[in-house]
């Protein structure tokens, strides 16, 4: 599960146009973050999750790799 939620992170992001530095900003958190998230280093709190889905306007199932819609 880890592995999807770091792809399809980059993936959403990527679709989106977003670079790190300016979705970092747009989250409220350090570009550090969002490179950590990226690589399965780390994983986001359940509030920045939910937020991670608002913005890209995804379930939280499919962003960690539960279902594939």
């Amino acid at each position: 599960m880890k592995k999807l939620f770091k792809e399809r992170l980059k993936a959403e992001r990527t679709i989106n146009g977003i670079g790190q530095v300016e979705f970092s900003k747009k989250l409220g958190v350090s570009q550090a973050a969002v490179a950590k998230w990226e690589t399965g280093d780390r994983e986001p709190s359940f509030d920045i999750l939910i937020k991670l889905c608002e913005f890209f306007g995804v379930s939280s199932d499919y962003l960690l790799g539960i279902k594939d819609e």
